[in-house]
């Protein structure tokens, strides 16, 4: 029976499909599915960009689950197509029957109700580098869909030849693009069932419609098997096509798991299986891509090099190779051949190092000489020390150096003669200021050491001393060159220097005065006897009469009148002179006098008013 469909019956489906498609494989951001009519066939083409990697199997097995739920009352022929935007022709189809199940296929389908598993034939389509076309055709085993109709059965027809395939796919050349609005006409009849009402209805039966829910759930047994299996497929694994095919198993069986809604018995189980088998495409993954920018970098190898940025591309491939292989625990299943890839890779990593030792050897000397040379003529303009200058010597000497091994079979010989009659100069001018800075240091140094010297002099009391090292001294820091850094410190201690010499000088002449006042008073306090004693500080000088001299006095003055007159009237003379004599000292010395008789009774004062 056939039955007139409008142009919007194909857009509405079209965009059922589209949307579910993209709620189903959400990793792809953009689906474009187009419904068309030939010979009574409906055929459904579903296209991606080219950058895009999709599941082919995920796909079909959508298209399949609407077209299953919107089932027609009698036989319906499905084709569906795979392929890229801007490719003529598809890449991958699946041709099917969707049919309600009547009595008489109640036997031999009714394992398919039950939730039995549906066979499923796909013909892949796959084009060579020229254009060729290479049709393969193989049969796949489709996991079972749960059908929510006890008389739904879903069957496939045998694939067509290539010629018929041509022509089937004919009507999709120059179709309209049905994800825009167009206006209605009027299209071949297809038989589509009840489109209509599936869209109506669908939104109650999507539930219970939805993959593992009202029956067993395959996806988990068959990731649950291959990732049991995986294990071992890795171990064994001697290549990267084999791991490349253990990767892509695991990472179907993983987008198989997405579908299975939240609602599912199972769902829990399927996102620790997805989360498993994701882990260990991941793991693969590294490896995968280890091995292969390892087969990039052996090509590579089968020709020479001819310059040193291409062993440097060469030697940075066997390394990004190496590193994610190295990485790799020696408890995980890709361990052995890991080990087995590294070796190889190691030594042909090491005869690429040699290689670029060879080639970059002269080439590096001459670059790193003219980098030292620029390091020291930097440190030539910010210098501020002794360290400063020594490290610049050190570094035009490294340049210099580096510049004189380079042979003259060298590419680099003549610019490094070049080089070597800037550099040397340079060398021999920072040769000579670091001289110049160490005889300043030097003489800083001695400076401070002898003006300390001096303070522990004055400390001591030894002013003689301490005068000469202060003068000492000063002398030797004025001795520093104005072109030297430690002119400007030691213009810092010629001041202090000099004040410190000046008052060491005046200490000097105190003590010598007052060393002066002491000879001064011995041989005025002794004159046959002892006439007086003394002592001398800050405060003045004091002077005692002894006893002896005391007693001397007053016997004078007692016998004033007897026959001693003479004796007494020099005596008392004596004491005024010696009045005069010890006013005389005081003078001298700056310092007031204070004359004690032998009972301690002051008997002259002198201040330095006079």
């Amino acid at each position: 029976m056939k039955v007139a469909v409008q142009q919007e019956d194909l857009q509405l489906l079209a965009k059922t499909l589209q949307e579910q498609l993209l709620v189903e494989v959400p990793l792809v951001e953009f689906f474009q599915v187009k419904c068309g009519v030939n010979k009574d066939e409906l055929m459904i083409l579903t296209q991606h960009s080219s950058g895009t990697i999709v599941d082919s199997q995920t796909i079909f097995a959508v298209l399949e689950e609407v077209l299953q739920s919107l089932a027609p009352h009698r036989e319906q022929h499905v084709q569906c197509f795979l392929r890229v935007f801007g490719e003529k022709l598809p890449y991958a189809k699946r041709f099917l029957t969707v049919q309600r199940g009547e009595g008489e296929a109640e036997g031999q389908e009714g394992s398919q109700r039950r939730g039995g598993v549906s066979p499923v034939e796909v013909t892949g389509v796959s084009r060579g580098a020229r254009g060729d076309r290479e049709d393969k055709e193989e049969n796949s085993t489709l996991s079972s869909l749960s059908f929510p109709c006890p008389s739904s059965s879903l069957t496939f027809a045998p694939p067509i030849d290539e010629t018929e395939e041509e022509e089937l796919f004919d009507p999709f050349v120059g179709a309209p693009d049905l994800s825009a609005s167009k206006p209605a006409r009027q299209v071949k009849p297809i038989m589509l069932g009840a489109v209509l009402g599936f869209v109506v209805l669908a939104g109650g039966a999507y539930c219970l419609t939805r993959p593992c829910v009202m029956s067993e759930c395959k996806q988990v047994q068959i990731a649950e098997q291959l990732k049991t299996e995986s294990q071992q497929l890795t171990r064994r694994a001697k290549s990267e096509n084999e791991l490349f095919a253990v990767q892509q198993g695991l990472q179907a069986a993983s987008v198989a798991l997405k579908p299975i809604p939240r609602w599912s018995p199972h769902y829990q189980q399927a996102q620790e299986l997805q989360t498993n088998l994701s882990g260990r495409v991941e793991k693969i993954n590294q490896v995968v891509k280890a091995l292969q920018t390892a087969s990039i970098a052996a090509q590579k190898i089968q020709t020479p090099a001819y310059s040193l940025e291409e062993l440097q591309a060469r030697q940075h491939l066997w390394r990004q190779a190496i590193a994610p292989l190295e990485a790799v625990s020696p408890n995980s299943e890709l361990y052995a051949l890991v080990q087995a890839k590294l070796l190889d890779y190691r030594v042909k990593l090491h005869t690429v190092n040699q290689q670029m030792l060879i080639a970059e050897k002269w080439l590096k000397k001459l670059t790193a000489a003219k980098a030292v040379a620029n390091a020291a003529a930097n440190r030539e303009a910010t210098a501020k020390s002794l360290n400063d200058w020594q490290k610049i010597q050190s570094t035009w000497q490294v340049a210099v150096n580096a510049l004189n091994v380079i042979p003259q079979t060298s590419p680099g010989y003549q610019e490094a003669q070049k080089l070597l009659a800037d550099y040397k100069p340079k060398l021999t001018a920072a040769r000579d200021r670091t001289t110049q800075e160490q005889l300043a240091a030097k003489t800083y140094q001695q400076a401070v050491s002898t003006a300390n010297q001096a303070k522990a002099y004055e400390q001591q009391n030894q002013w003689q001393a301490a005068a000469t090292y202060w003068d000492q001294a000063l002398q030797t820091a004025k001795q520093i060159s104005r072109d030297s850094f430690y002119y400007t410190q030691t213009q810092t201690l010629i001041e202090p220097y000099s004040v410190a010499l000046k008052q060491a000088q005046e200490k000097l002449q105190v003590t010598s005065n007052l060393q002066q006042t002491r000879t001064d008073l011995d041989k005025t306090c002794v004159n046959g006897i002892q006439i007086c004693t003394f002592s001398i500080d800050n405060e003045g000088i004091i002077v005692r009469l002894t006893p002896e001299y005391d007693q001397t006095i007053q016997n004078s003055l007692v016998n004033s009148y007897s026959e001693n007159l003479a004796t007494s009237v020099d005596l008392t003379n004596h004491l005024q002179t010696l009045r005069e004599a010890l006013a005389v000292i005081s003078e001298n010395a700056n310092l007031p006098l204070f004359l004690y008789d032998a009972q301690d009774q002051i008997v002259y004062v002198r201040t330095l008013e006079g």
